[in-house]
């Protein structure tokens, strides 16, 4: 039994290792990443077992996404789709503080993920179901999966966690506000970043703890709000608590949502409390910045004291 479920796409990575566009840089690193699965690992490294179902294609990039998955130990189910290629994102750093991802997506084996993907002993065998915006972008059967599986979990009283995530380039230009609000509606936890949670509500510019109230009445029992450098709040009925972010130098800040996710759900799972959540959160979203790619930084429990060692050799 896997106490979090996640499902989604996870795609080969090519991350530049020197600075400048595709057209000047010379050395490159290859991985895999994506959302559902960072998370998936981050948990698994906080001690919390988790499984992960998606798609790739029969190819290269597809058996190094099962393998390196595997290979942290999360619970992996690959369905190898023949006919459709693993999709691939490229990174790269234009200056030192910037950095830019280019998805090669469409028509991909992930996109074609299908409710038929998950059943509903996956779902009854979990304690928490992990549901993305990036999933819920990437076609209409991806998106009828993230509704389904959703709708099924809550009728099995299996939490519904719903990470906002929202990529403005996944949706090419539609409005997005219909489908995040079902999705909210049909939650437990919501995550969501500053500007995720005004897509979602609509209207002005709220602090983010009017935001996290106003997410409280879309339906679910906890809102949690992401603002980077700025911290974090969330509220869960009448409690409310936030947390400062962790100063650190940056080195790449993709996947630190997905980090702070992982800690926020590892300590729900444990029982801690609202602020201890929160607490975890921040931690792991912090240290996930410190090293390049999209998981492989993530922090396992004993590591997160380096946040404030000053030793900088361990013996």
């Amino acid at each position: 039994m896997a106490s979090v479920l996640t499902f989604g796409e996870t795609m080969g990575l090519v991350r530049a290792d020197d600075l400048g566009g595709w057209e000047t840089v010379s050395r490159a690193s290859i991985g895999v990443g994506g959302a559902d699965s960072n998370v998936a690992i981050g948990l698994r490294r906080l001690g919390v077992s988790s499984a992960w179902i998606g798609r790739v294609g029969d190819d290269a990039l597809g058996r190094r996404v099962e393998r390196d998955i595997r290979g942290e130990a999360v619970e992996t189910r690959v369905i190898v789709d023949p006919t459709r290629p693993t999709g691939l994102m490229l990174k790269e750093r234009r200056t030192p503080a910037h950095g830019r991802v280019t998805f090669y997506r469409r028509e991909s084996a992930g996109s074609a993920l299908s409710s038929d993907d998950i059943d509903d002993e996956d779902i009854a065998r979990s304690r928490l179901v992990l549901v993305n915006g990036v999933t819920a972008s990437l076609s209409t059967t991806a998106r009828e999966t993230v509704l389904s599986v959703a709708d099924r979990a809550r009728g099995l009283g299996v939490l519904v966690a719903f990470d906002v995530n929202h990529r403005p380039s996944m949706w090419g230009g539609k409005d997005a506000q219909p489908l995040y609000r079902q999705i909210a509606a049909s939650s437990d936890i919501v995550f969501a970043g500053d500007d995720e949670a005004r897509l979602l509500l609509g209207g002005p510019a709220l602090s983010p703890g009017e935001y996290a109230a106003a997410l409280l009445a879309l339906g679910p029992s906890q809102a949690v709000v992401k603002s980077g450098a700025a911290g974090a709040v969330a509220h869960e009925g009448e409690q409310k608590a936030s947390a400062a972010a962790v100063a650190i130098d940056p080195v790449d800040t993709v996947g630190a949502g997905d980090a702070f996710v992982a800690g926020y759900l590892a300590a729900l799972l444990r029982g801690a409390t609202l602020s201890e959540r929160l607490a975890l959160g921040v931690q792991c979203g912090a240290f996930a910045c410190l090293g390049p790619g999209d998981w492989e930084s993530l922090p396992r429990r004993e590591e997160l004291a380096l946040l404030n060692s000053v030793d900088p050799v361990q013996r």
